[in-house]
């Protein structure tokens, strides 16, 4: 670890550039296994819950039913609207536990490293997911033309506001949309992971290279940050999951709202 870190015995600080990974073998890097393996654990983790389910839950049971009941009652079912929720249920569920899983990879020892933090990943959920399905059950409740007057006019505007307002709204739903739903995600993930190595390489060089009583006493400093920001982190992973999917379901209640 050290050995990427310092060059001619000085502190070098990580930077954008460490978080591209090398290949494991023929082209396939750390991020590429890391997608597998959480659709392998979300997978397993759901068919391991309900291979054997009961009347009264025990506690792998009842913590997988909080976590479908969140998805499905929390995110889906309030922005969606009761009335049409249920059918993306699934989606939904999904995208909570995948993006969820693949923040929590950051603080998880030896893996310790979050996939939402290369921008590939949040982006192509968001652009060939949430963006097309969004767009796609909007034009089927309203039509062509409705869905584009329902989404671009927004009512009781006077006329000539929306010279300003259809840009506006044009540049928001159709480009900003998924390009924000994709960088909050990948932001809050790069930035904690960066800070987590900072401090935490920051705290090896002083203890083991610089020396000095002074600076292994900050070493203990660092390493007290480090943890304190993994606290921190995890919460973070959490909460940028959440609202992702929240974000989403948002999108594809207002798509199928009646009013704008």
């Amino acid at each position: 670890m050290r050995a990427l870190w310092l060059a001619q015995g000085e502190f070098n600080p990580p930077g954008a550039g460490d978080f591209n990974l090398p290949p494991i073998f023929a082209g396939v890097t750390k991020p590429m296994v890391l997608i597998v393996l959480s659709v392998i654990i979300i997978a397993v983790f759901f068919l391991a819950a309900t291979s054997r389910m009961k009347v009264v839950p025990g506690k792998f049971q009842f913590f997988a039913e909080s976590v479908y009941d969140f998805g499905r009652n929390n995110i889906a079912r309030e922005q969606i609207g009761s009335k049409d929720f249920m059918p993306f249920v699934p989606l939904i569920l999904s995208l909570f536990t995948f993006v969820l899983v693949n923040n929590i990879f950051g603080i998880i020892p030896i893996i310790q490293f979050p996939t939402m933090s290369h921008i590939g990943f949040p982006l192509a959920l968001s652009v060939l997911i949430v963006y097309p399905l969004y767009h796609t059950v909007g034009f089927r409740r309203h039509g062509f033309v409705g869905y584009l007057k329902h989404a671009l006019f927004p009512p009781g505007a006077p006329k000539l506001v929306y010279l300003l307002l259809v840009p506006i709204e044009i540049f928001q739903k159709f480009i900003m949309n998924p390009i924000t739903l994709a960088v909050r995600v990948f932001a809050a993930m790069f930035a904690g992971h960066l800070i987590l190595l900072l401090f935490t390489l920051a705290g090896e060089y002083l203890l083991i290279e610089a020396g000095g009583a002074f600076n292994i006493g900050v070493s203990f400093v660092s390493f007290a940050f480090a943890i304190a920001m993994t606290f921190l982190e995890a919460l973070i992973q959490v909460i940028q999951a959440y609202i992702f999917a929240l974000l989403a379901a948002n999108y594809i209640g207002q798509a199928l709202a009646s009013d704008h």
